[in-house]
């Protein structure tokens, strides 16, 4: 299933849409597929892009241009073999941006929010949220855990 729009936020961002991360400007969609590589490589250490098309139910063209964009960034390196590695950036990214899904998870499933929607909504939510904001929610989740 081609999800057209994230294919396009990806190659012809809208400035608006577009945050610094680190000193580095990153799209939504390029986050996403940092995360996911990071969520696949805790898994397995050998990462192809086919793993990726099969974990977001993106095509393998769409999931191949994306790639391409993010090697050129330097967010991603690719082998001979064709597995797929952050580079330090890309892996201080993705570790942001899945800290931030667990934390939201946990406070929406803490609110009497399903699993399953507090996902869904926390993967939304990770990349719109201000520094600011999330900091004051995993201090009052971390002050809240460890009463």
């Amino acid at each position: 299933m081609l999800k057209l729009d994230f294919f396009i936020e990806l190659c012809y961002p809208v400035k608006n849409e577009i945050k610094e991360v680190s000193g580095v400007n990153i799209h939504e969609s390029g986050e996403m597929y940092l995360e996911t590589i990071y969520i696949l490589s805790k898994k397995s250490n050998a990462v192809r892009s086919i793993d990726v098309c099969e974990y977001m139910g993106y095509s393998k063209p769409s999931v191949s241009r994306a790639m391409s964009i993010l090697k050129q960034g330097g967010y991603v390196s690719v082998d001979n073999d064709g597995h797929l590695s952050l580079t330090d950036i890309g892996l201080e990214i993705a570790e942001k941006i899945y800290e931030r899904h667990n934390i939201l998870t946990k406070i929406l499933t803490a609110l009497g929010v399903d699993e399953a929607t507090a996902a869904d909504d926390a993967c939304r939510i990770e990349h719109v949220i201000s520094e600011e904001s999330f900091n004051a929610m995993k201090k009052h989740l971390l002050d809240k855990t460890s009463q």
